[in-house]
């Protein structure tokens, strides 16, 4: 599997991307400066990752959303190459319109960081397949705008579409989202968005083993 990062000023969990994919893959992903950058061609997975692009300016991830990039980015994504967008890089899929929803400021108006326990909705999909069912597993949270919108409409089509990856544990919601949803899928399953960080949950210094699955699947998916 090939893999990219792209990074924008402001990214801090970029090299959390690439240590994660690297173990993952064992090949070094390409690191893709917004601005200037190219995503390779026979690129399967670009990782956009978490921080505060742009100081989190105007909307978290709205500028970034403007960036150069993101028409490779776009073109990635319907050509039906995989993206994963963390945190920040999921303010950022919703911004390109890449993933319905809005992320907004925490219900607690406070940042949020700790270990938080998730529901993996459904093990079939392309960035789940390494889990039951209804698994429960731990992940680390670092935001400050989680709080995951969208209308009545748009929720009950992602649910009835098995769109919704991700649910925070039932009366754990950290940051006030709908339907306790923490990641949600594109239409074409090809496109995941999620508050929690699983590339800070792959072994070593970090949160624990967990967010091994997601790669473990993206692997095996491709």
């Amino acid at each position: 599997m090939k893999t990219a990062v792209i990074v924008f000023p402001g990214s801090n969990c970029d090299r959390d991307a690439q240590d994660a994919l690297a173990k993952v893959t064992g090949k070094v992903p390409a690191m893709v400066w917004h601005k200037d950058g190219t995503i390779p061609s026979d690129t399967d997975l670009v990782m956009v990752p978490g921080g505060f692009s742009y100081g989190d300016y105007l909307r978290c991830g709205a500028i970034a959303g403007n960036s150069p990039i993101i028409e490779q980015l776009t073109a990635h994504a319907r050509r039906g190459g995989y993206v994963l967008g963390v945190c920040n890089g999921f303010q950022i899929l919703c911004e390109t319109r890449l993933l319905p929803g809005a992320l907004m400021r925490n219900a607690s108006l406070h940042f949020v960081c700790k270990p938080q326990r998730l529901s993996v909705e459904s093990a079939n999909t392309a960035f789940t397949s390494a889990y039951a069912g209804r698994d429960t597993v731990t992940f680390p949270i670092a935001h400050h705008d989680g709080n995951f919108f969208a209308d009545d409409a748009t929720l009950d089509r992602l649910e009835g579409e098995g769109r919704v990856t991700f649910r925070y544990v039932q009366g754990e919601n950290p940051n006030g989202a709908a339907r306790d949803i923490a990641g949600i899928l594109s239409e074409n399953g090809r496109v995941l968005g999620m508050m929690p960080h699983p590339e800070r949950a792959v072994g070593g210094n970090e949160g624990g083993l967990d967010g091994l699955g997601v790669f473990e699947s993206l692997v095996s998916a491709t």
